[in-house]
């Protein structure tokens, strides 16, 4: 079951220490509820989100939870890339500002650097792509743009970088994940009743399969 900290960055940024806390109690009361179920818990990564819109900001929540295999996070390679433009969080920004996007070395090392952190608490993950913007609409802070698989502009190398979640940091399939599955939310019905939509979707998911799957 997906979970979020229902407040905005601004609002949280207040008093960050007090809500972060609160978070984390309601969080844990939560999950108490899951693991009387036998159900886990995953906090979605999204910089929309006060107290989870920064990599750095998830591993400190998760870790005041303290509840490791029960809540944990749910990675989105689109989502979970607008952290290492520090997006709603300036200072834990990875790459510099200015980044030329064909320099894919750097873009490497940083999204590394974020699997890294969030991996070891990572149940869900979401196979998706980015072109690097981002949306918001209304009141609504903004959030990571998905784009589509096949997209021209798409700054991902899907299944290499899938790798990084799924496999630890000597090359290993962690083999933990207890749910994997596209994620293409943000697309209007026309474009998602279109069989090519499926057709590059499947054969991105193929692809992560084929580089980083298993069946034990």
């Amino acid at each position: 079951m997906r979970i979020d900290s229902s407040v905005g960055v601004e609002a949280w940024d207040k008093d960050p220490v007090r809500g972060t806390k609160l978070i984390a109690e309601t969080f844990r009361e939560a999950g108490k509820i899951a693991q009387d179920y036998g159900e886990f818990l995953v906090a979605e990564g999204e910089i929309c989100w006060g107290g989870m819109h920064s990599w750095r900001e998830n591993v400190k929540l998760l870790e005041m939870v303290g509840m490791p295999g029960v809540v944990g996070y749910q990675a989105d390679m689109a989502h979970s890339m607008l952290f290492v433009l520090g997006a709603n969080a300036e200072k834990d920004r990875i790459l510099p500002e200015g980044y030329d996007w064909k320099d894919k070395s750097l873009l490497d090392a940083a999204y590394k650097k974020v699997a890294d952190a969030l991996r070891p608490w990572t149940y869900d993950f979401h196979v998706a792509q980015n072109d690097g913007s981002t949306f918001g609409s209304g009141d609504h802070a903004k959030t990571g743009r998905h784009c589509q698989a096949d997209d021209p502009n798409g700054k991902l190398d899907i299944a290499k970088h899938a790798g990084y979640w799924l496999r630890d940091g000597k090359g290993e399939l962690t083999k933990k994940m207890r749910h994997v599955c596209w994620d293409g939310c943000m697309f209007p019905n026309a474009v998602m009743e279109k069989q090519e939509t499926w057709n590059a979707v499947l054969g991105a998911m193929v692809k992560v399969r084929d580089a980083h799957g298993w069946r034990e």
